[in-house]
C-alpha cells in the first residue's frame, strides 16, 4: 500500500508541489491559479500529452472531443417535470460566457462551448426551495455530440439536480454552477456510459456568501472518460463538499480532476474520492488541487483519495496538491492511499461460513458505502449499490477467465 498524509498543514508561506533539476535543485511549480483558462479553443492547442494537465490522459480515446462534433446531431437529454420557481430554457453562446462561474480550464471545455449543438439554462429563483430531485437525463444512441449546460441557483434558494447518462455516445460538454447568497445545491452527476462511450466533460463552479455545495460524481462505464470539476469559493463563509466514486475494469480508463480555488476568508472545503480497480488494462487517474488564496484566511479544507485494486495488473494513479499562501488557516492537508483488496477482512467473512463471493462484495460495498449514502437521494444510492455489484460480477468472470 500506497499512503501519503499531510494533515492539518499550518504553514506562514506557501506550500506546493514541485520537480528537481539534475537531481539537486528544487524547482517548485508554477502556482495553479496561473494555468490558462479560456473560452477559445485555439489558446490552449492540441494536448500532446507532455502537459501537467494531460500527461496521464487517454488521448488516443479523447481525441475525437479536440474538434466539432461530426454531424449535427443534439445531446439526446429529458429534464423531469419542473416544480414551480424552476425554469429550464435555450440560451445563446454570448448570454452563457457572460454568465459562467469561469471560462475553461482546457481544450474540452472550450470546444463544448464553442461547437455547443445546443445550450440550456436551468434556473431556480430566489427563496425557492425544491423539495424533489430534479433530473436530467442523457440517453445516447451512438450521437457525436458538444453541448453546454448552466444550473442558477438563487439566493436563498435549496434544490437538487441530478444528471443521469447512459447508453453511447462521443460526448464533449461544459457545465457551470453558479450559487447566490445562501443558496444550497445538492448536484449529482451520474456517469453509467456503455463500455464503448468517450465523455470528456468540465464543471465549473462559483459559490457567493454562505452558498453551500454538496457535488457527487459517479463514473460505473465508459471506454474513456474524463472529468474536470472545478470549484471556486468566492464568497465568505461558503462551504463545498465534493464526492467521487468510480469502478473501472477491463478497457476502461477514467480520469477525474478536481480544482478547489479558496478564494475568500472562512470558507470550507471537503474533497473525498474513492476507486475500484479491476482487469489487465483498467485505469484510474484523481488528481486533486487544492489553492489558498492570499485573502482565504480562516480556511479549512481537506483532500482524500482512496483506491482499492482487485486484481493484478490494473493501475490507479493519484496526485494530491496542495497550495498554501497564506499562514492565518484553520487547517489544510490531503491524504491518497491505493492498495490491493484486504485478505484480511476477506479471511474473516469466509471463517464465518460466508462465500468468498460474496465476502469480496461485502468489502468493496463497505469501502463505498459511506459515498454513496452522502448523495442523498434514496433511489439512486439503491440504484449505485446494485450497479456496484454488477460491477463485481464482472471482477469474478474475469478471474474465472484467467484460471
Amino acid at each position: 500500500m500506497t499512503l501519503t498524509d499531510h494533515s492539518k498543514a499550518v504553514l506562514d508561506g506557501s506550500h506546493s508541489h514541485g520537480a528537481s533539476v539534475g537531481g539537486g535543485e528544487f524547482v517548485p511549480e508554477s502556482s495553479r491559479a496561473a494555468r490558462l483558462t479560456s473560452f477559445d479553443p485555439e489558446a490552449f492547442g492540441v494536448p500532446t500529452g507532455r502537459e501537467e494537465e494531460w500527461r496521464f490522459a487517454a488521448l488516443k480515446d479523447l481525441k475525437p472531443l479536440f474538434g466539432a462534433a461530426e454531424g449535427d446531431a443534439v445531446a439526446p437529454w429529458s429534464v423531469s417535470d419542473l416544480p414551480a420557481g424552476v425554469t429550464l430554457e435555450e440560451i445563446d453562446r454570448d448570454a452563457f460566457v457572460a454568465g459562467a462561474a469561469r471560462e475553461p480550464g482546457d481544450l474540452l471545455g472550450a470546444v463544448a462551448v464553442a461547437h455547443a449543438s445546443g445550450i440550456a439554462r436551468l434556473s431556480v429563483a430566489p427563496s425557492t426551495v425544491v423539495d424533489e430531485p430534479i433530473t436530467v437525463t442523457v440517453k445516447g444512441s451512438g450521437e457525436d455530440v458538444r453541448h453546454a449546460m448552466s444550473v442558477e441557483v438563487g439566493e436563498n434558494a435549496e434544490a437538487t439536480v441530478i444528471v443521469d447518462r447512459a447508453g453511447t455516445a462521443t460526448v464533449g460538454e461544459f457545465v457551470s454552477v453558479v450559487l447566490g447568497q445562501n443558496a444550497s445545491l445538492n448536484l449529482v452527476l451520474l456517469q453509467q456510459w456503455d463500455d464503448d462511450a468517450v465523455h470528456g466533460g468540465e464543471v465549473v463552479a462559483s459559490l457567493g456568501k454562505d452558498a453551500r455545495l454538496r457535488g457527487s460524481v459517479v463514473t460505473l462505464g465508459g471506454k474513456a472518460v474524463r472529468l474536470n470539476s472545478t470549484v471556486t469559493l468566492a464568497g465568505e463563509g461558503s462551504s463545498v463538499d465534493l464526492f467521487g466514486l468510480y469502478f473501472a475494469d477491463q478497457g476502461q480508463h477514467f480520469e477525474h480532476q478536481v480544482f478547489v480555488d479558496h478564494a475568500a476568508p472562512n470558507a470550507r472545503s471537503r474533497v473525498t474520492y474513492k476507486g475500484a480497480l479491476a482487469g489487465a488494462s483498467a485505469r484510474t487517474v484523481w488528481i486533486g488541487d487544492v489553492l489558498i488564496r492570499k485573502a482565504a484566511e480562516g480556511t479549512d479544507t481537506y483532500e482524500l483519495n482512496r483506491n482499492l485494486v482487485l486484481t493484478e495488473g490494473a493501475r490507479a494513479d493519484s496526485v494530491p496538491n496542495l497550495e498554501i499562501e497564506t499562514g492565518e488557516i484553520e487547517g489544510a492537508g490531503h491524504a491518497s492511499a491505493t492498495g490491493r483488496f484486504d485478505e484480511e477482512q476477506t479471511f474473516y467473512l469466509r471463517s464465518r461460513g460466508i462465500s468468498e463471493e460474496m465476502a469480496r462484495r461485502l468489502v468493496v460495498r463497505g469501502f463505498f458505502a459511506d459515498l454513496v449514502h452522502e448523495i442523498g437521494v434514496p433511489s439512486v444510492e439503491e440504484s449505485l449499490l446494485k450497479a456496484i455489484d454488477i460491477e463485481l460480477e464482472h471482477v469474478n468472470e474475469l478471474e474465472s477467465a484467467d484460471d
